[in-house]
């Protein structure tokens, strides 16, 4: 651990600080920023951090802000970016930024956690040792007192033996949870319990005449588990929505702790969550935006007991390297090695270069005015083999 480190945040009163010095184990340093609005409050943090003394005091800044990063360096610190976004794919007029700012020698390295977003920085000419991947993880505090499945079931109101499909994040369109819905529809007994509503929006509309799906609101963590161990799946919807189209989500939290919950899970063979999870090993991976298929995956796991039990065995194992704990230690020691490392040459931008940045944002503005839409689609890739020597510093 570092001698001395400081959480840089706003905050709303006394009480406040006290619980987030507490969860954080570190002194808060009250950033002069209201907590909304969000653009305001990140415009804000950045542009007053450089005048605390804790700034100077730092030997680096870690941040998961851009703006907030470019301010630390402008102002003369070193910079460790900690963030899940690919953004030179999403919004290509910020590449040119991106690369210089990233190519700063005292930029020391940027964090990505999937492989996926880190091949997206590379691209841009940055050297393999600042853009490196350490993925996320969970608290093993959570899974402690497992619980059976049927007990589970009952604490949640689903009759015994019931067979059931369980979603657990946000609710909304973003996610691609409609192919839940319709995948309800084929299999009218299977129980398809969605958690995390905020209201009455799209997918709860669409659920509304369908018997067998159960919206169910945000969930604290305690409540939460008893639907996870009410799963006879573990569902993240099969779908390229959450990261072509909206851009929202880059190899899911929820990843990590279905792992942990040693229930069978069932995903879409897309690239950022092939990278984890691997079928036939610790899942079962369908092909993307199909119904079909995810019905099949259904059938295929609650018809074969015996394999479903042997994907929830691998994936409880897998686990265990995905600890937060475990992160924590690989970024320190990362940020550590790189404080104490030279810079690397940075390759530069020639006329290939440029002309790819303007061709992309040409491509970029044109889906802008045509959709509304601050995010670029992706092509479609295949599923990337996990690469686990990638999270190691």
């Amino acid at each position: 651990m570092a001698e001395q480190s400081w959480l840089h945040v706003p905050l709303k009163s006394a009480a406040g600080r006290a619980t987030a010095e507490a969860l954080a184990g570190m002194p808060v340093v009250d950033a002069r920023a209201p907590i909304r609005p969000a653009a305001l409050r990140h415009f804000l943090c950045g542009l007053t951090l450089p005048f605390r003394k804790e700034f100077r005091q730092a030997d680096v800044i870690y941040t998961r802000n851009l703006w907030v990063a470019w301010m630390a360096i402008l102002f003369g610190q070193k910079v460790a970016f900690d963030h899940y976004r690919p953004w030179p794919d999403q919004i290509p007029p910020l590449q040119y930024w991106l690369y210089r700012l990233l190519s700063h020698p005292r930029f020391i390295v940027k964090i990505c956690h999937s492989e996926y977003t880190r091949r997206k920085y590379l691209a841009l000419g940055i050297p393999e040792d600042k853009v490196r991947c350490i993925r996320n993880g969970y608290e093993p505090a959570r899974f402690q007192a497992r619980i059976p499945l049927e007990e589970a079931k009952r604490r949640i109101g689903v009759a015994p033996g019931q067979k059931t499909v369980v979603y657990t994040g946000r609710v909304n369109h973003k996610k691609g949870l409609g192919l839940a819905v319709e995948a309800a529809k084929l299999r009218p007994d299977v129980l398809f319990i969605l958690v995390g509503s905020y209201g009455d929006g799209p997918i709860e509309a669409m659920a509304r005449d369908v018997p067998n799906v159960r919206i169910v609101p945000y969930q604290p963590a305690d409540k939460l588990a008893d639907y996870v161990y009410a799963a006879d799946i573990l569902l993240i919807p099969p779908s390229w929505l959450p990261l072509a189209e909206f851009g929202s989500t880059v190899l899911p939290l929820k990843v990590f702790f279905y792992l942990a919950s040693g229930r069978p899970i069932l995903a879409g063979q897309t690239p950022d969550v092939g990278e984890v999870l691997r079928h036939g090993h610790n899942a079962h991976l369908c092909p993307p935006d199909s119904v079909p298929e995810l019905v099949a995956g259904i059938d295929a796991l609650l018809g074969d007991p015996g394999r479903a039990a042997r994907l929830a065995e691998a994936a409880l194992a897998d686990s265990r390297d995905y600890t937060w704990a475990a992160r924590a230690q690989r970024i320190f020691a990362l940020v550590k090695d790189r404080l104490e490392t030279t810079p690397a040459e940075t390759g530069t931008w020639g006329r290939r270069e440029f002309r790819a940045w303007r061709q992309q944002s040409g491509q970029w503005l044109a889906h802008l005015i045509d959709k509304g839409a601050w995010v670029l689609p992706p092509r479609p890739e295949p599923p990337v083999p996990p690469a686990q020597p990638a999270e190691q510093p």
